[in-house]
């Protein structure tokens, strides 16, 4: 009697489900190309994914875009008519029970609500998933491509069991049975990129996992700031933050001063002050994957190995708003910089390309959880043609590349010694820093649609 009521129940759910699905395949196939992207994170934080689905768009797809809506995408997205995004509801922390059943019960929400959101989304050709976080969503697309006959895309960007682990420890049993989830359903997609070449090794040979390399490129608005646009931007920095403004104002009224720049309101000119400081600048998200202690550390050691470097100005510039921001918060507020002002400010989308093509030296602490992932910010610096410093792991080699467009580091001691180098003689024209700058400009640096036309767009029409 208890099964004959199961399967009743079951049968219930499923019939609405395959008949909307038997018509979502007909209207399917009876419109345009049409995408599917999911990503279950903040759409706004989630730059490749908002890459792939303006390429698509603009290459005759229209596209669906389901995420979170936190932060502000790029106004190319959103100022494009073949693009619709779809705002999702994360489900807030439960303060009841034990934390395995908090994490069940979102997993569960999660699962339901995705489910109803793509049977009631436009049926697409494809079905873009970003992973991490995959747990519900690898399964929920995949089911959801079963019943629409949708081809699902998974872009691998790291393992969400690697990340869990950061945080519960590798042998939890929630992130076991994630790097289960993972490795089964993944092995269900039609189409699989990932972001490295040891990611795709590592996918097949472990994972069994056939796997496309997409490496991150650049987007177009990821460039070298002009000097006008560079004093516009410290002044509206300036406005908010101190160290962005003029120690000194100019004794000329027709002048206009911000702590880098001057600007002349007679001949219209913008020229670099002589004296100016440094600007580093060290985009993160405040996770775990990333020891922000490191460059704290260093510029500690900065202070005491080059005391007589008081021109020099550091400012840390976050992009991130993750769960360690207030820690590390605390920590620089305990700090006793001597020489360097630092300042966490959140920039705008449109601003922070501004700021990477303004600065004198990219820093970056993402050491990634599985050890195959390569950091997106630097990839935006090296657009810029800023050069990085950049903490060593397994593929890292694969985009920085040591002595040629940055340097390599394994601890803050290694660190300090070569900002104390870079900056020894600062602003010196012969410097090392103005040669990485050189061998960035110098350098053929494709830009994302340009890549994305070569590798994925024959994956999507051949598929």
């Amino acid at each position: 009697m208890a099964a004959s009521c199961f399967v009743l129940l079951a049968l219930c759910l499923l019939l609405p489900l395959l008949l909307l699905g038997g018509w979502k395949r007909w209207r399917r196939g009876r419109a345009a190309q049409h995408v599917v992207a999911v990503v279950l994170g903040d759409v706004g934080r989630s730059p490749r994914m908002q890459y792939h689905v303006l390429s698509l768009a603009k290459h005759g797809f229209s596209v669906t875009l389901l995420g979170f809506c936190n932060s502000k995408p790029h106004d190319e997205l959103l100022l494009d008519n073949r693009i619709q995004i779809v705002g999702l509801t994360e489900l807030q922390s439960l303060a009841v029970g034990p934390r395995v059943f908090q994490y069940g019960v979102k997993v569960v929400f999660q699962a339901v609500y995705l489910l109803w959101k793509l049977m009631w989304s436009k049926p697409g050709t494809y079905i873009f998933l970003q992973n991490p976080p995959g747990l519900p969503g690898i399964a929920v697309c995949w089911f959801v491509g079963c019943l629409c006959g949708s081809k699902l895309v998974i872009d691998w960007h790291n393992y969400g069991y690697s990340i869990m682990g950061l945080v519960h420890g590798p042998n939890h049993p929630l992130v076991l049975l994630a790097k289960w989830y993972e490795r089964f359903f993944g092995r269900l997609s039609h189409l699989n990129l990932c972001v490295t070449n040891a990611m795709r090794e590592d996918l097949a040979e472990n994972w069994h996992i056939r796997a496309v390399t997409v490496y991150d490129k650049p987007a177009s608005f990821f460039k070298e700031t002009p000097l006008d646009v560079q004093h516009r931007l410290f002044m509206k920095l300036g406005g908010s933050h101190s160290p962005f403004r003029a120690r000194s104002e100019p004794e000329d009224p027709a002048m206009e001063r911000s702590a880098f720049t001057e600007w002349d309101a007679g001949s219209g000119l913008v020229t670099r002050l002589c004296r100016r400081p440094a600007l580093l600048v060290s985009s993160t998200s405040w996770t775990e994957d990333e020891d922000f202690s490191i460059l704290l550390a260093a510029l500690e050691s900065r202070c005491v190995a080059a005391p007589e470097a008081s021109w020099l100005q550091v400012q840390d510039c976050a992009s991130g708003k993750g769960p360690l921001r207030e820690y590390y918060s605390c920590l620089i507020r305990q700090k006793r910089f001597q020489n360097i002002q630092v300042c966490t400010p959140w920039l705008e989308a449109e601003d922070y390309p501004l700021l990477l093509g303004s600065a004198d030296l990219g820093v970056c602490l993402h050491t990634s959880s599985s050890g195959l992932d390569l950091p997106m910010k630097v990839v935006d610096m090296f657009g810029c043609c800023l050069p990085v410093c950049a903490v060593n792991f397994k593929c890292l080699h694969e985009l920085v590349k040591h002595d040629e467009n940055g340097l390599v580091f394994e601890d803050s001691e290694e660190l300090a010694a070569q900002l104390q180098m870079l900056f020894s003689n600062f602003p010196d024209p012969a410097g090392k820093l103005n040669q990485f700058r050189k061998n960035l400009q110098e350098s053929e640096q494709l830009r994302w649609d340009e890549s994305w036309v070569q590798t994925v767009l024959p994956l999507v029409t051949d598929t």
